[in-house]
C-alpha cells in the first residue's frame, strides 16, 4: 500500500503542473528491430507501371516513370524535358530509355540525332541491334541516290503542303513572308499541284512557276504579269538553295522508296549537317511536317518524338510554332515529345522567347542534371522548382538529376544494366567490338557513376573503396544527399531565426 503523504504530494503536484510522465525503463534492442520506431519519410512514388529508370536516391525505392500510364491522372500532358550539361548522363538516359518502351508492343519512337562521329550518329549502334537502318539525311549522300523527303509528297495534305513551304521560306530569310510574297507562292502551289497528276510535284516545279507565273495568276488579281513574278523572285531565290544549292539532293526529288515509318523505331540521321548553318532548322521543319502528315495516325500506338540539340527548334520561332501544333497531338494522338537542351538559357533568351516559354509549358515532365549555380538559379526560377532542388543541381554527380514530374519533385540516380552499355557508351563501341572494350565501357560507366563499383573486383591495398558492394554504394549516395539536405535545412532555419 502506498504511503497516504505520497499519494497526497503526488495529487498535489498534477493539480499545480499537470500529469507528470512515468519514468519507462530503458529497453535494450538491435538496431534492425528499432528502425520500425522510426519509420523513413519520402514522397510518394509514380506508381509501379511503367518503364523503369532507377532509384530514389533519398529513399532507395525503385523510381518508374512513363508518360503515358500517368496521363490524366498525374500529367496534364506527356512531353518531357531534359536538360543537364555534357557528360552528365542525359545521353544514357534517352538511350536506355527508349530501349525500354521498345519492349511495349505497342510503342513507336522517331529520333532526330544530331550528333555522331565517325561517319555515323550516335543512335547508330541501336538501330543496327533492332535490325534498322537510319535515314541519314546527308546532301553529298542524297546525290548519290541518297535518302530524299520530298516537301511536296502527295502523303502531305495540300494545305501541309503550303505550310511546310512557307515555314522553309520564313526560317531562310529570318522574317515572315509579306503577302505579296506569299500570294506568289500560294498561286505557284496551285498550279502545280494541279498539273502534276502522272508524277510527284517537286520543289523545282516550284521555282520554275515563280520564275514564270501563268497569266491567269495574275489574272485572277487583276494585276501585272511582272508583278507576281516579281512578288516570287525572292521566294524562288530561297528555294532554289534547296534544288541547286548546299542542300540540295535531300528535298529536291520524289521521296525514297522503301522508309519504313511502321518500324518501331525510326531514326533520322543529322549528324552530317552543320549544327550551326540555317540548314538545320530547314531540316527539322521539313521533316516535323513529314512526319505530322506522315506517320502519326489515330491508330492506338503510342509514339515518342525524340529531339536532341533542340534549343535548333524552339530558337527559330517559325520552326518553334510548328512544333507547337505537333506537340498538341499528344493529347489526341497519343505522342509524347522529348526535347533534349543543354541549358534553358539558350532557348528562354533566343528569338523566340514568346514560343520557347509556351512549349516549356507544355512539358509536365522536366528532368534537370548538374549546371552550375547561376544556370541552376535561372533554371529554378522558370520552371518553378523548389528551393532546395535548385540547390542541390550544382552538386549532382553523373547519372543522377532532379525529377519533376508535375510537380513530384525527386532526386533520381539513372542505373545501366550491363547489357545495355555497350549500345549507351557508343563512342567506344563504334571503333571496338570486343571484350576487352566492353570491360572499358563498363569502367567508364562505373567512373561517370552510372553503374555501382565491381562488386567483384579483388580489393586493392590502396583503392579500398573500389571494392565496395553495390548496396553499401548506393546507401552512401543517399547519405551525401541527405546530409547536404540537412545542412540547408539548418541554415534556412537560423537565417529565418
Amino acid at each position: 500500500m502506498r504511503d497516504p503523504l505520497s499519494v497526497l504530494t503526488e495529487a498535489f503536484t498534477s493539480f499545480l503542473f499537470g500529469k507528470v510522465e512515468t519514468t519507462r525503463l530503458p529497453v535494450r534492442t538491435s538496431t534492425g528491430q528499432a528502425q520500425a520506431v522510426y519509420l523513413p519519410t519520402a514522397a510518394p512514388g509514380l506508381g509501379d507501371s511503367g518503364v523503369i529508370i532507377g532509384r530514389e536516391v533519398y529513399s532507395g525505392k525503385g523510381y518508374i516513370y512513363d508518360p503515358f500510364q500517368l496521363y490524366g491522372q498525374q500529367l496534364p500532358a506527356p512531353h518531357w524535358l531534359v536538360l543537364g550539361e555534357s557528360g552528365n548522363g542525359k545521353s544514357a538516359l534517352e538511350k536506355t530509355y527508349v530501349l525500354r518502351q521498345l519492349r511495349f508492343r505497342d510503342r513507336q519512337v522517331v529520333v532526330l540525332d544530331a550528333q555522331g562521329e565517325d561517319g555515323a550518329g550516335e543512335w547508330n549502334l541501336i538501330a543496327q541491334e533492332l535490325g534498322i537502318t537510319p535515314i541519314r539525311l546527308d546532301a553529298m549522300a542524297a546525290l548519290d541516290h541518297g535518302i530524299r523527303l520530298n516537301p511536296l509528297d502527295p502523303a502531305i495534305t495540300t494545305t501541309g503542303q503550303l505550310a511546310l513551304l512557307r515555314t522553309i521560306i520564313e526560317v531562310a530569310m529570318g522574317h515572315g513572308l509579306d503577302e505579296r510574297s506569299g500570294f506568289a507562292l500560294k498561286v505557284a502551289h496551285a498550279y502545280v499541284n494541279g498539273t502534276s497528276t502522272d508524277r510527284q510535284p517537286v520543289l523545282m516545279d516550284i521555282v520554275e512557276q515563280l520564275r514564270h507565273p501563268e497569266p491567269e495568276s495574275a489574272e485572277a488579281m487583276n494585276v501585272d504579269l511582272d508583278d507576281v513574278r516579281a512578288w516570287g523572285l525572292d521566294v524562288a531565290l530561297v528555294l532554289d538553295r534547296l534544288v541547286d544549292g548546299d542542300l540540295r539532293g535531300m528535298f529536291d526529288g520524289p521521296t525514297t522508296v522503301g522508309i519504313d515509318l511502321d518500324a518501331p523505331l525510326i531514326v533520322f540521321d543529322l549528324s552530317h549537317i552543320d549544327r550551326n548553318s540555317i540548314a538545320m532548322p530547314i531540316l527539322m521543319a521539313i521533316v516535323g511536317v513529314w512526319l505530322e502528315h506522315t506517320w502519326i495516325r489515330p491508330d492506338r500506338k503510342k509514339r515518342i518524338f525524340l529531339v536532341e540539340e533542340a534549343w535548333h527548334i524552339i530558337n527559330s520561332p517559325f520552326v518553334a510554332q510548328l512544333f507547337q501544333r505537333l506537340l498538341k497531338f499528344g493529347r489526341r494522338l497519343g505522342l509524347s515529345f522529348v526535347a533534349v537542351v543543354h541549358h534553358l538559357s539558350d532557348v528562354v533568351d533566343g528569338a523566340a522567347a514568346r514560343e520557347a516559354a509556351a512549349i516549356l509549358k507544355m512539358a509536365s515532365t522536366r528532368t534537370i542534371y548538374a549546371q552550375k549555380a547561376d544556370e541552376a538559379r535561372a533554371t529554378g526560377r522558370v520552371l518553378g522548382l523548389p528551393r532546395w532542388a535548385v540547390e542541390i543541381i550544382p552538386t549532382l554527380t553523373p547519372g543522377i538529376a532532379v525529377w519533376d514530374v508535375n510537380g513530384n519533385v525527386q532526386v533520381v540516380k539513372h542505373l545501366v544494366t550491363e547489357a545495355e552499355l555497350p549500345l549507351v557508351f557508343t563512342d567506344r563501341a563504334m571503333t571496338e567490338n570486343s571484350e576487352a572494350s566492353d570491360a572499358a565501357d563498363a569502367a567508364e560507366a562505373r567512373r561517370a557513376g552510372l553503374l555501382p563499383p565491381d562488386p567483384h573486383r579483388s580489393r586493392e591495398p590502396y583503392e579500398p573503396h573500389e571494392d565496395m558492394r553495390a548496396a553499401e554504394w548506393e546507401a552512401e549516395q543517399r547519405a551525401a544527399l541527405l546530409e547536404r539536405q540537412r545542412e540547408y535545412d539548418e541554415s534556412s532555419e537560423s537565417t529565418v531565426a
